[in-house]
């Protein structure tokens, strides 16, 4: 906590700031955003708000980093809830806890996982480490399968070109992972179908009338997941 009344002021002013510019994300969409307009909505002149942001750009890198935080939070708290020693649940639970952030969160969640803001360009450096919470936990839970040998093994062998051999050794090495190729394939498609079936969802891109049941319709998709992962029977 900061420690005294200036300290408090300003991380006060920077939460008013983050807060406001994502109100505008849910009213005007990323592209729109300004800090002309996050400074008339926090009354104050915008050459004060340049004081503790420096450009749009840097607004945004904020409103992601606080994005991914809040994605990885949540992720993790419905994680320290599920039954340690059951992955399978685990998988499930953790896709459950990115479709109800999304949810709760479409604007923020469209940051993150949307179309891209033109002429904005997320810094690797700030971005990444917080990027990657809900996709390493996602691998910690599969790891942990594989160790308790709870995945089938597919019945050929995957064959890698040398260059995404070495790009597989560098997830393995980033995450502490000691798994095979096959299962870092599936973990891949795994990671890439559970964010698309719900940005579907938050998209609205089924349509409005195609399903009675979303909700349901998520459950069979990670019965799904949890096939494709390789659980056995």
């Amino acid at each position: 906590m900061p420690s005294t009344p200036r300290a408090r002021a300003r991380a006060q002013t920077m939460d008013d700031i983050l807060r406001i510019g994502r109100e505008h994300l849910a009213t005007d969409g990323a592209a729109a955003l300004s800090l002309r307009a996050v400074a008339r909505d926090l009354g104050v002149v915008s050459s004060a708000v340049y004081r503790y942001v420096r450009s749009r750009d840097e607004l945004l890198t904020l409103l992601v980093v606080d994005g991914y935080n809040a994605l990885g939070d949540a992720v993790d708290a419905a994680l320290a809830q599920a039954p340690t020693d059951d992955p399978q649940q685990r998988l499930r639970v953790l896709g459950r806890a990115v479709r109800e952030w999304a949810l709760a969160e479409p604007s923020w969640y469209g940051l993150l996982f949307g179309t891209p803001v033109p002429g904005y360009d997320a810094p690797a450096d700030r971005t990444v480490t917080p990027g990657v919470r809900v996709i390493a936990a996602l691998q910690q839970i599969y790891g942990q399968a594989y160790r308790a040998g709870l995945l089938a093994e597919p019945a050929q062998s995957i064959e890698l070109s040398s260059a995404l051999a070495v790009s597989f050794g560098r997830v393995r090495d980033s995450f502490e992972l000691d798994v095979p190729d096959w299962l870092i394939s599936r973990g891949v498609t795994v990671w890439s179908a559970l964010f698309g079936a719900v940005s579907f969802d938050v998209f609205n891109m089924y349509g409005p009338d195609t399903f009675a049941d979303r909700a349901e319709v998520f459950e069979l998709q990670l019965d799904n997941l949890v096939s494709l992962l390789g659980f056995r029977r």
